[in-house]
């Protein structure tokens, strides 16, 4: 009987571990060639991963809930052939961007997490010392961090955590020497008691929940947040969107929404003040001259994902409107890969979806802005004309900014709102499709 190797593998250019949600299959089960096998989890996204083999599952190596650096050899799958192992094909290797080495029994395969090791000893990946460098925390100090994960490893919430109580180094300095400080789990869990008196529902949150919390609490902490509104005249894109929906979906089988629209007006703002374009390391700003547009989407379970349109600024209403509906799509059945929620640079949400006339988000760090959309009303409005000033019913809708005011002052961030809502004013509504 053969033996294949089944790898963990790499799911993203910055991911370097990912965590088994789920078996799909059990031991003695068939499995056929691209057949779900193993449902797994990173910090950016949900995925399936196929098995690249036909054959019989002999044994799994790791549990549900178990954290796997990429590039492990995870289960073994019998193929039927002749041969004791079948390794990975260089095409997989390089996937996994890890070497895989047989071995003669499946007890003998041992399992080193992948990253980097310091001057201690102690082993950090590269997302936990990327936290590190940001925040200005040295290795001597990183080593007195508890640490959650396997052998003790320091994982990025223990680091997370670790920033929020940093501040108090007096209050750590009080603790008897006697007492060891207990690791903190995550930031969400650091908050102040809460009253259990009543009636109360206990509610765990899930993986990604608390990923999004963290995120949050993170982005928060790093940037000191202001907001900006601006009220716009959404008439004219509200008439031309309906006399052309029926026609442009028989011409190109989508339906257009306001969505491509907005983003159209983003992207041609953003080349007029690029700086809003932009993300924070340290002291240095690092302006992105590919504009990529991030979409917060809500999934059916009432989490948040963001699928990024690459490359946005390249594109026409046409093919806007084919992204975004690719995306959103596949984001409500978690079919998104993970490279499609990465490299965003500016971040759109629409809180109108939910009927909310305005909103003042938080930043998808490590961008420096991100803007909320309103709901389209119908309200009262003065328009000036050549005979006077007039009352007239229009379709009016609040655009909000959230910026990063390290480097997002209130003339730029005002005036990139301002300017969108130019944009999206002066839509030609005798435009053709």
């Amino acid at each position: 009987m053969a033996t294949y190797e089944l790898i963990m593998p790499k799911m993203g250019e910055s991911i370097m571990e990912a965590t088994i949600l789920n078996w799909v299959k059990n031991v003695g089960d068939t499995i056929e060639i691209d057949e779900t096998i193993i449902e797994i989890a990173t910090d950016k996204v949900d995925s399936e991963i196929p098995s690249p083999v036909a054959g019989t599952l002999s044994k799994i190596l790791f549990n549900v809930n178990d954290v796997v650096p990429i590039g492990t050899v995870i289960a073994l799958i019998d193929t039927g052939g002749p041969g004791s192992v079948v390794e990975p094909t260089i095409t997989e290797i390089k996937t996994a961007e890890a070497p895989i080495q047989a071995s003669q029994q499946a007890t003998e395969i041992k399992v080193e997490p992948i990253s980097e090791k310091t001057e201690s000893d102690r082993f950090y990946s590269p997302l936990v010392k990327n936290i590190a460098k940001e925040e200005g925390i040295s290795v001597s100090e990183m080593d007195k961090i508890p640490g959650s994960g396997q052998e003790g490893r320091l994982t990025k919430n223990d680091l997370l955590a670790y920033l929020k109580t940093r501040s108090q180094p007096q209050q750590e300095s009080a603790r008897p020497a006697s007492i060891p400080a207990q690791p903190v789990q995550s930031q969400i869990k650091s908050a102040p008691a809460t009253s259990m008196s009543g009636d109360v529902e206990i509610i765990e949150m899930d993986r990604m929940r608390k990923l999004i919390a963290d995120h949050m609490v993170m982005s928060k902490h790093v940037s000191p947040h202001v907001t900006s509104f601006v009220e716009v005249d959404m008439t004219n894109i509200v008439r031309w969107r309906e006399k052309v929906k029926k026609d442009f979906n028989s011409k190109y089988g989508q339906n257009i929404t306001f969505t491509p629209i907005f983003i159209d007006a983003v992207v041609k703002a953003i080349r007029d003040y690029p700086m809003i374009n932009s993300s924070v390391d340290g002291t240095t700003i690092m302006r992105k001259k590919n504009i990529n547009i991030g979409m917060a989407a809500a999934l059916p379970s009432g989490n948040l994902i963001v699928p990024v349109i690459k490359d946005a600024d390249n594109m026409n209403l046409i093919g806007l409107t084919k992204t975004v509906n690719d995306l959103a799509g596949r984001a409500k059945t978690n079919q998104l890969k993970p490279e499609e929620i990465q490299g965003g640079t500016f971040t759109i949400t629409n809180v109108g979806s939910f009927g909310n006339i305005m909103g003042t988000p938080i930043i998808n760090q490590p961008q420096v802005a991100i803007m909320a959309i309103g709901a389209i009303k119908k309200k009262p409005a003065v328009l000036e004309t050549a005979d006077g000033d007039v009352i007239a019913i229009r379709h009016m809708m609040f655009l909000s900014l959230s910026y990063d005011h390290r480097v997002v002052d209130g003339m730029l961030g005002g005036s990139f709102l301002r300017r969108t809502a130019d944009y999206l004013e002066a839509f030609d509504i005798n435009q053709s499709i």
